[in-house]
């Protein structure tokens, strides 16, 4: 099995950041386990393993579109951080929209790379 995806940053990057989401979320209330902590947990995991599958595809336009559902979950992911920090469920809101923003960088690069080279 090939996994080319181990190698990307953008996907170390995610994956550090799902590390960091279930740090912050084990601290949530227990009211919100199956709330708001399971949709940020999912949020997050949805953007290595969306990058993951999408190496794992064949074709430009499918891998592409794996990215682009990446770039998805981060823009979710972002809404959840607000919320649960304007919820007061995060003491460190502004150390993971840095990790969100440092992985957003990274994958729209990725994008724009596969792009250029497959000139589309």
């Amino acid at each position: 099995m090939k996994r080319a995806h181990r190698n990307l940053k953008a996907w170390q990057q995610a994956m550090e950041l799902v590390t960091a989401i279930y740090t912050a979320t084990s601290s949530f209330p227990t009211q919100e386990k199956f709330g708001l902590s399971s949709q940020l947990q999912r949020a997050a995991v949805s953007v290595p393993a969306n990058i993951a599958e999408g190496f794992a595809r064949n074709g430009t336009r499918e891998l592409l579109h794996f990215l682009s559902i990446s770039a998805g979950s981060l823009s979710e992911l972002d809404t959840l951080i607000e919320l649960a920090a304007r919820l007061g469920y995060l003491n460190n809101a502004e150390e993971l929209n840095g990790k969100v923003d440092e992985v957003s960088g990274l994958l729209m690069g990725l994008s724009a790379s596969i792009k250029r080279r497959a000139a589309l």
